[in-house]
């Protein structure tokens, strides 16, 4: 059975393609303002993740955050990357490299959340700048 696109969905998942970062519920909310309420962005968030559209982040903040999934589907996530926080800007985003954790004999990795803080290269470089 096909999955509706309403418009709703579309307003969410173009906010998310829009953003150059991963974003909270809480800032999708921001952006959306009255035209979609809380509960709809949280059904929505996890119907495109089970979807394979949008992974979740797990912060350093216990929030979640989404963005758009690169090279994934329903079957298959493939997230086995670290995320980063800029602890300057504060904009949360997938590192490129994929990260092969080795496990003990006899464990089987299904998810992976690596995360880190600190300063991204742009706010890095304008810190180097001040001093």
């Amino acid at each position: 059975m096909a999955k509706r696109n309403t418009i709703t969905k579309q307003l969410i998942l173009d906010s998310l393609k829009d953003s150059k970062t991963a974003v909270s519920q809480e800032i999708l909310q921001k952006e959306l303002g009255e035209s979609v309420d809380r509960a709809t962005i949280y059904r929505v968030l996890n119907s495109f993740c089970e979807d394979g559209i949008v992974h979740k982040i797990l912060g350093d903040d216990g929030k979640f955050y989404f963005t758009i999934c690169m090279n994934c589907s329903e079957k298959q996530h493939k997230h086995n990357h670290f995320h980063f926080k800029c602890l300057t800007c504060g904009k949360i985003e997938c590192l490129p490299n994929e990260v092969d954790v080795k496990l003990p004999a006899g464990y089987q990795s299904v998810t992976f959340n690596g995360f880190i803080s600190g300063y991204c290269s742009n706010c890095s470089s304008l810190s180097a700048n001040s001093f």
